[in-house]
């Protein structure tokens, strides 16, 4: 028999992996699919994660209906971290005489050299790859994979659509829709145990205009979907990024920011920055100080930001709606370099307000001018 294992966190699953999995069976022409969900991945710390058995019932939930697929829990019920090698090479001694395929997308393929004992795992399983998204990407990928490994290397056609198990986890911990990326059942599932609610920043849906609380969904995913190339924890960011304008409507004689006190100085439009991070601390109990930090200058920027700050001061200013002069390069130097897009952003900001009459705040100027040395 011609048998493939797909494992994967699955956090969650998606329509992709489903049609990724379909793919693979008719170009490969499979006789067996065996989906493994990881139990503790070592590539996924810092995750909004869902637990092993939800992550288990949804694969379960999604593969039901299709044909020549099983899923297994042999990564859950084994101890210790998932290493791919380990799970081939348990799969090889149940099935010795049968040929054995590793599915994986070409994200996985050009880090492979980097997992745990590769050399290993190709001695269990043939790997095959698909390329999502890009396929020219794709053939770079695979021209360097037999360059290293020397081994063979199935590929199937199949160029997936754009869907992230972050942006699915964002949205859900929102109480937003999800329905697009998901089959019914795992929908329903998912939503009907809250796996990846958070319903405390769900909450500031109910201080914001339905307009607003748009551009804050939207600053959460393009912050949260950052999270992991600057080594944040995705509740940490999506915390931040979901008060950053909690306070945005709340009026300063209000009760909820009793005891608040504004600093001089601050202009109009700056002033829920720091209403909004008394209202995170005091109203929905948030105790990191990086978060109500992230949330006090999300707007003004201030010298000597943490990552956290730049993230949520450059994802408010980005997100996908935003629409001025030169966002798009702004967008390009943040998907490379925080620091240096911040610098940027920094400099067009106080530009802008230079060439309207605006006033421009001194914390947005020292933050300026700590980044070019002065």
């Amino acid at each position: 028999m011609k048998i493939a294992i797909f494992g994967g966190a699955f956090n969650p699953v998606h329509n992709e992996h489903i049609n990724l999995v379909k793919a693979a069976i008719n170009s490969l022409n499979l006789d067996k699919v065996i989906v493994v969900p990881t139990r503790v991945s070592p590539h996924k710390t810092g995750k909004l994660s869902a637990s092993e058995q939800h992550r288990l019932t949804a694969c379960k939930l999604a593969f039901e209906n299709v044909e020549k697929v099983i899923v297994s829990d042999y990564e859950i019920k084994s101890q210790g971290v998932s290493y791919s090698y380990k799970t081939c090479e348990h799969f090889k001694k149940l099935y010795p005489n049968d040929e054995l395929i590793f599915i994986v997308g070409a994200d996985m393929l050009e880090y492979f050299p980097k997992w745990k004992h590769p050399e290993r795992i190709l001695k269990s399983v043939t790997l095959a790859a698909c390329a999502r998204e890009d396929s020219l990407q794709f053939k770079t990928v695979k021209e360097n994979f037999k360059k290293l490994f020397n081994a063979p290397l199935y590929d199937f056609n199949y160029v997936g659509k754009k869907v992230s198990s972050t942006e699915v986890r964002t949205l859900a911990a929102l109480g937003e829709d999800i329905s697009k990326f998901l089959p019914k059942a795992v929908e329903n599932y998912l939503t009907e145990n809250a796996v990846y609610l958070q319903p405390n920043l769900v909450k500031v849906k109910n201080f914001l205009s339905k307009k607003r609380w748009q551009h804050t969904v939207r600053v959460a995913l393009l912050a949260v979907k950052n999270a992991s190339r600057i080594n944040l924890s995705e509740l940490t960011v999506l915390t931040a990024a979901a008060l950053h304008d909690c306070a945005k409507y709340v009026d300063l004689d209000s009760e909820i920011l009793q005891g608040f006190t504004l600093p001089n100085g601050v202009p109009e439009p700056v002033i829920h920055q720091f209403s909004g991070a008394y209202m995170a601390a005091n109203y929905f109990k948030v105790d990191d100080e990086n978060v109500i930090a992230a949330i006090k200058y999300h707007t003004s920027a201030r010298p000597d930001m943490s990552d956290l700050e730049k993230l949520i001061f450059l994802a408010d200013m980005l997100e996908e709606d935003r629409n001025f002069n030169g966002v798009q390069q702004l967008r390009n130097t943040f998907s490379t370099d925080l620091t240096k897009c911040l610098k940027e952003a920094l400099y067009h900001q106080i530009e802008y307000l230079r060439s309207t009459g605006k006033p421009i705040y001194e914390l947005t100027q020292l933050a300026y001018n700590f980044l070019i040395g002065e």
